[in-house]
């Protein structure tokens, strides 16, 4: 079954890029295909007759490619076709919706929470207020995913060091080990956040 995925979520996207290809798979940027090429990516075999892995980038920039992926659904190859975009009220949304070969799935940041009450946090942690941030903290860890978190934390913190604001270097290291510890341990994504603000607190 072909997988189709967009949004402005990158890291949720990802995540399930891997979760359904694993950590090897072939990267197909979609920005030079032409028309002719689409057997050979949706259809062709490799050189061991193996099933591929396939992820398809931005094919949504590529009009003469994206209005034939509908012909292509029936791909016998693991594929992931990530959009930056999907018009729901397009044809093509209805028809590929409609198909039994291909499954459509959005991953949507939170619009409100994502920019204003997360970076609260954030705030709070820089200027030292570490029971205050872990409080906010807890108040999201239910309905927020840590690693859209993590991401408003890191985008703040760039901002500060574009600012050349006090320790803004040190809380990015900071951010950036959290970031590979969520990655590469089995620990919490929720318990290495509060230990990464803890850190950052005890800068100020």
């Amino acid at each position: 079954m072909m997988k189709i995925f967009y949004g402005n979520d990158r890291i949720a996207t990802e995540r399930a890029v891997r979760q359904v290809l694993g950590d090897e798979y072939e990267v197909v940027e979609a920005d030079n295909l032409t028309r002719a090429d689409m057997d050979t990516v949706f259809r062709g075999t490799s050189l061991f007759g193996d099933k591929r892995k396939i992820l398809v980038k931005n094919l949504d920039g590529n009009k003469e490619c994206f209005d034939v992926l509908e012909q292509y659904l029936d791909t016998p190859h693991d594929v992931v076709v990530w959009l930056g975009s999907f018009d729901k009220r397009s044809v093509a949304y209805k028809a590929i919706s409609k198909s039994k070969s291909a499954e459509i799935k959005e991953f949507k940041l939170p619009e409100i929470r994502e920019k204003f009450y997360t970076f609260k946090i954030f705030d709070e942690a820089a200027a030292g207020h570490s029971a205050k941030a872990l409080k906010m903290c807890a108040e999201i860890e239910i309905t927020d995913d840590p690693y859209m978190t993590l991401g408003a934390f890191a985008s703040s913190a760039y901002k500060k060091l574009e600012l050349r604001q006090r320790n803004a270097t040190e809380m990015i290291r900071i951010l950036a080990k959290a970031d590979l510890d969520m990655k590469r341990t089995g620990i919490d994504g929720w318990k290495i956040i509060k230990k990464a603000l803890l850190e950052i607190a005890s800068l100020s």
